[in-house]
């Protein structure tokens, strides 16, 4: 102010305009009162202060960057109880948040003890503990919550918006990706083998709470390149990288591994295994004990064990499984159809084999809503039967359990029972890429789009690089059009459109993120686009397609860009 007071006045008005009043709104607050440059706001819900404080502070970043008058907000969170008057609000709980502000750096979030307690395990972000503070005229010390700054989880959203490729900060616990195996069977057919037995390892390491784990589609995005193994670790945002073979022969498979420190580039342990085929899930678990053992030497060895997924004891139905993995990934009308056939014939060898039910189910899904089917009905009653099928034979398993959910989710819509297996399934496995992944699209249909763009960031976390990234970036560009963060569904569906120009849900997206914001021009190119596309397309078909009913502002978008009903 004492540089320059008009100058520092219109930027402090445009930031409160553009940034801040707007942040407050789409996160359900209520300013009580401005003090000077400082304002006092209400929230129902500490998720949410905490949610807006973050986009806020991101937002600001961004414009600081980029403004000659930079301004850093304090931001203080406190919950507590508060005496009503009028319109303003008084107490202690008042008080302390001003304190917590105080103490807080320029530009980051503080919380009170017990906005952290109610926020812990809620939240993608990632906090410190600052410890007890003696706050000014407040009787008693106060512990405090930093939110982390560039924590690894914080602000995936607003990183996706800006299309950076910064390098990710390495997680508070030990970090590893598990690259794909190199095939030495000399016979390309068993390429589905190695890559199948890189994939058990993945999962079977993913179930350690205390580890942070790289979902399959980033690490084999990796495949059949030469890798700078330091290069690796800075793009996953890992500290540990696994590599190695797979030989297949006469009947015995055998595993080289190495793991290595991506930081350093030194080798932290290696070892060669082998086994008769008929034991090759005691050889996974073998190979997964060694580095678990490697990285953190105090795990349990019963833990070790409990981490041992439950598969299929028929090993030619499991083949069949790795061959369909691969097919399903294509996301392809003929993708799919290859899926289904390989899973079908898994289950005819093995009937309780749940996670292949599950698979069978996921397929039958896409197929409708992506418009592949032939008979809708046929393929909505397949799904339903088949995640009955694999609820009733595993209920237990993370994965299943995700993709479970979100076939539900769209094909039945019983939002109460999807959502607790979605929530089972990230509390069975947090690393589990496919459980946040579904967990996102569950809250996306049910009508939460806060809680499903949170998961959506949480699943860009497991797999920065992921081949199926634009399925994650569509889902959380429609769920911020529900919360009517147009600018940033706009900039994630470009993204996806990007990665993917013949996935319709991506012009879906830019229609209805373009008509909301009035760019008329721009609403009728993506909704040509997504015509040219998806010819079939119109918006009473979507609707049937299933798990769109909570998509008001989606629809009432796509009408404004000129789709027809």
């Amino acid at each position: 102010m004492g540089a320059d007071e008009i100058g520092t006045l219109a930027a402090l008005k445009a930031h409160r305009r553009e940034v801040i009043d707007p942040e407050i709104v789409a996160h359900r607050g209520r300013i009580v009162k401005t003090t000077g440059d400082g304002l006092l706001v209400e929230f129902g819900s500490a998720v949410d202060a905490v949610t807006c404080a973050i986009a806020m502070q991101t937002k600001m970043a961004k414009r600081n960057g980029s403004d000659a008058v930079e301004i850093l907000f304090r931001i203080g969170i406190n919950v507590g109880d508060i005496i009503i008057d009028g319109d303003d609000i008084f107490g202690d709980g008042v008080n302390i948040a001003a304190r917590v502000e105080s103490e807080c750096a320029p530009g980051g979030v503080c919380l009170s003890g017990s906005a952290f307690e109610q926020v812990r395990g809620k939240t993608n972000f990632e906090f410190d503990d600052l410890g007890e503070k003696s706050l000014k005229n407040i009787d008693r010390p106060v512990r405090l919550y930093a939110v982390r700054p560039g924590g690894p989880l914080a602000g995936v959203s607003a990183k996706l918006a800006a299309g950076t490729d910064a390098p990710l900060t390495l997680p508070d616990k030990p970090s590893i990706a598990v690259l794909p195996f190199q095939n030495m069977s000399g016979d390309p057919e068993q390429e589905y083998f190695a890559d199948g037995m890189v994939e058990e390892l993945i999962t079977a390491l993913s179930r350690f709470k205390s580890l942070f784990v790289i979902a399959r589609n980033s690490s084999f995005t990796f495949k059949g390149r030469a890798v700078d193994i330091k290069d690796v670790g800075r793009r996953l945002g890992v500290r540990y990288v696994l590599e190695g073979s797979v030989r297949k022969a006469s009947g015995r498979v055998r595993i080289t591994g190495q793991l290595i420190d991506a930081v350093t580039g030194s080798h932290i342990w290696a070892d060669r295994f082998e086994r008769d085929l008929t034991d090759i899930f005691a050889l996974q678990d073998e190979v997964t004990a060694a580095v678990v053992c490697a990285i953190q030497p105090k795990l349990l060895q019963t833990e070790i064990a409990m981490a041992a997924r439950r598969r299929s004891e028929n090993l030619t139905a499991y083949d069949f499984f790795l061959r369909a993995m691969p097919q399903y990934y294509l996301a392809t009308r003929e993708g799919l159809a290859e899926a289904l056939r390989l899973a079908h014939s898994a289950l005819e060898l093995d009937p309780r084999f749940g996670l292949v039910a599950a698979l069978a189910g996921l397929c039958h899904m896409n197929n409708v809503i992506w418009g592949y089917a032939i008979d809708p009905q046929f393929e909505r009653r397949e799904a339903a039967r088949l995640l009955r099928l694999a609820l009733s034979i595993d209920d237990s398993d993370p994965e299943t359990l995700a993709w479970v959910c979100v076939t539900s989710a769209f094909m039945i819509g019983d939002s109460e029972s999807e959502i607790e297996m979605a929530d089972r399934a990230v509390a069975l496995n947090p690393n589990s890429f496919e459980a946040w992944h579904s967990r996102g699209w569950v809250y996306k249909t049910a009508g939460l789009p806060e809680e499903a763009v949170r998961s959506f960031e949480r699943a860009h976390r497991m797999s920065p690089v992921d081949s199926l990234l634009h399925l994650m970036l569509v889902g959380m560009g429609l769920a911020l059009v529900e919360l009517r963060r147009f600018d940033e569904a706009i900039a994630a569906g470009k993204k996806a459109q990007r990665i993917n120009p013949s996935y319709s849900p991506a012009y879906r997206c830019l229609a209805s993120a373009f008509a909301h914001l009035g760019r008329d021009a721009e609403a009728r190119e993506a909704a040509a686009r997504l015509l040219e596309v998806d010819p079939a397309f119109t918006i009473s078909t979507w609707l049937a397609r299933g798990g769109q009913s909570n998509a008001k502002l989606m629809m009432e978008g796509l009408r404004k860009a000129g789709l027809p009903e």
